[in-house]
């Protein structure tokens, strides 16, 4: 109990609400599966969290939240978590003001729920919104688990009755359904009335207080009288099925039991067969077996004596072999010789190759100092110009500084002459005279100016040619050095192949004088060989007519055991005839068994047909209780057609009488 008030305390925090006191300690008590909420004000958010805690809750059987006053967010968010339940059976929400969204949470609820048996709705306004009533009805329908509906004052109008016969005609489940107090009116009982032949469960309609007529409701306890009546005689079948049932699977058991028994017995006698077989088979293998050992030992002397006879084919082999291997290596050394004299001709060639590629190289590395050398040259030559035209420059700049000071005498004294002229037009031409003297004296800091940078840039070239020039010749005295020790590297390197080229040729006439020896040796070992494998050709020649003799002494034996192994056999055949005789012994003493098991599969025979007989009588039995059944029913239905005829005279009884009353016949008077 205390998880389920810890499960409700987390949903409502996590839904930012807080939970509801007088529920926790409802929670806590849960007396035999039923929470008991009955007229406790719940919150929207009190349902969303029980909602979601019933969805998964295995322990609540039965939900009571009568007069809590439910919104009708709140009740849709209880019933959606109540879609999910497995667990409830008891559903009471009296007096909750449920109406259009509560109707359709409920259909909702009946059509996913698969576990509420009973659901009471009194004192609600389900019926007021039809089409909300009808998507309930349409769920009813669906439903088949729900047992026991109550709708009492719930406003339900002859439409909805109508809905309600409607779902009727197709739920399979529901028992007792309870419409007191409502306005279903004469149309409405008739619609109910109507439904009842096709609904073969419900045995309890209540319609008190719906302004329905007696007639109507004198039809509907019939159909409810003649519900139960088929009912109980449907029971009564049940009963009776089940011990007949039973009485047919205790017979199946005695059966099966004497057939049990009488497969042991088979069994045993075919174990008793199989034993006296296997002790014979065991007899024979090991005969068999002897035999075998004997023909194994005359097989491995043949192989011995094919063996000895291959050995003798190898060794002659063996002597081919070893003269042509000696001619073999004969021709092997001739054709040594001359590779290597071929190998030493073309080591000199590839000698004089080298020598020439390492002459051609020394002459292209000094090609190149050559033209090392004219760049450096040219280098110097230019390096030589621009020390030139600087010079140059240096005096053109010297010149232009004269030419301008001597302007600017010149300047002076055209002024000088310009003010003793023209005193009086001094202030007008000042402004200008300054002027140009500022432009006269700004285009000589200009021109200075100028020179000065280019000949800072020539400077400046021309230190970049001397570092170039010096960066070139050290360049090409690194490469004349590189190339004078390549040069001394290669002559040492073709000195020293030569060196290695000569200790190797040595070194591979050592090895083929080494080699000629070896063949030497081989060749007279082989002659040695060979004459001694004629001597042991000879003895093995001795061997084989050994070999012979011993064989020939071998094949009496096996004419002598071949007459031994005749009179074991016979003796066997004897022996074999004898348990063929026990054998047959047996076997009549099976087909004597065999005789009895006929007759108790005959006697079981007996008792099945037995057993058929009385199950045929229980049959026709049950044909004759179904037949009077259905006489009750044709007469039930003669009896309800009387009824219906009798009300239809009555009915048009009391309109004659009301046509022609004098009441009716006064008025035109008047």
């Amino acid at each position: 109990m205390e998880e389920v008030r810890r499960s409700y305390s987390r949903l409502c925090k996590e839904s930012g609400a807080e939970p509801q006191e007088t529920v926790l300690q409802r929670l806590q008590e849960l007396p035999r599966g039923r929470l008991d909420l009955a007229t406790q004000s719940l919150t929207a958010d009190t349902c969303r969290a029980l909602g979601k805690l019933l969805q998964k809750e295995a322990l609540v059987t039965e939900l009571v939240l009568s007069d809590c006053m439910l919104s009708e967010e709140g009740a849709t968010l209880l019933l959606q978590g109540l879609c999910a339940n497995t667990v409830l059976q008891f559903l009471d929400l009296k007096g909750n003001n449920l109406r259009a969204a509560g109707a359709e949470a409920l259909g909702r609820l009946l059509r996913q729920n698969k576990s509420i048996q009973n659901l009471t709705l009194e004192w609600n306004n389900l019926g007021t919104w039809e089409d909300a009533f009808a998507t309930f009805c349409g769920a009813l329908a669906a439903n088949g688990t729900l047992r026991q509906l109550d709708l009492r004052n719930n406003q339900i109008s002859h439409k909805g009755a109508e809905e309600l016969a409607l779902a009727l005609k197709s739920n399979t489940s529901l028992q007792q359904l309870d419409l007191r107090w409502n306005n279903i009116g004469l149309l409405g009982g008739r619609a109910l009335v109507s439904c009842l032949p096709s609904n073969r469960t419900l045995w309890r309609l209540e319609l008190a207080g719906n302004s329905v007529p007696s007639d109507v409701l004198r039809a509907v306890e019939q159909a409810m009288d003649h519900t139960q009546e088929r009912e109980a005689t449907f029971r009564e079948n049940q009963a009776r099925t089940r011990v007949l049932s039973k009485e047919v699977r205790h017979l199946q058991e005695e059966k099966s039991k004497q057939f049990l028994d009488l497969m042991e017995t088979i069994d045993k006698q075919r174990e008793e067969m199989a034993r006296s077989t296997r002790t014979s088979a065991a007899r024979v293998g090991q005969l068999q077996e002897a035999l075998n050992e004997r023909q194994s030992i005359i097989n491995a002397l043949k192989a011995k004596l094919q063996m000895a006879e291959a050995a003798l084919a190898l060794s002659e082999q063996k002597a081919q072999d070893l003269g042509e291997l000696l001619a073999t290596a004969e021709q092997e050394h001739w054709s040594l010789v001359q590779r290597q004299a071929k190998e030493r001709r073309l080591e000199q060639q590839e000698a004089a190759e080298r020598e020439s590629k390492l002459l051609r190289d020394l002459s292209a590395a000094n090609e190149k100092n050559l033209l090392l050398q004219n760049e450096v040259d040219e280098l110097e030559r230019k390096v030589k110009s621009q020390q030139d035209q600087l010079f140059l420059t240096r005096q053109e700049l010297t010149n232009t500084s004269a030419e301008l000071k001597m302007r600017a005498i010149q300047a002076e004294e055209r002024l000088e002459l310009e003010k003793k002229r023209s005193r009086q037009s001094l202030e007008d031409s000042e402004h200008l005279r300054f002027k140009e003297v500022e432009h006269m004296t700004r285009h000589l800091e200009e021109t200075e100016r100028a020179m000065q940078e280019r000949a800072q840039r020539l400077e400046a070239a021309r230190l970049s040619l001397e570092k170039e020039l010096s960066r070139v010749k050290a360049v090409a005295l690194t490469e004349r050095g590189q190339a004078e020790e390549e040069l001394i590297k290669a002559k040492n390197q073709v000195r020293l192949e030569e060196q290695q080229r000569l200790g190797h040729l040595e070194e591979k006439l050592r090895l083929l004088a080494q080699a000629r020896d070896e063949a030497q040796s081989t060749c007279l070992q082989q002659r040695e060989a060979v004459a001694e494998a004629q001597a042991r050709a000879s003895q093995l020649g001795l061997q084989v007519e050994g070999l012979r003799r011993r064989l020939e002494e071998l094949q009496q034996e096996l004419s002598n055991k071949d007459q031994e192994k005749v009179a074991e056999v016979t003796r066997v055949r004897v022996e074999l005839q004898e348990q063929n005789g026990r054998l047959q012994a047996e076997l009549a003493a099976q087909e004597a068994l065999k005789e009895k098991v006929a007759a108790l599969a005959r006697q079981l025979k007996v008792i099945a047909s037995d057993h058929r007989e009385a199950l045929l009588d229980r049959e026709s039995e049950n044909a004759s209780l179904r037949e009077k059944l259905r006489l009750k029913e044709a007469e039930m239905a003669r009896i309800r057609d009387e009824e219906a005829q009798r009300a239809s005279f009555l009915q048009n009884a009391v309109l004659a009488y009301v046509q022609g009353s004098p009441l009716r016949t006064s008025s035109p008077q008047k």
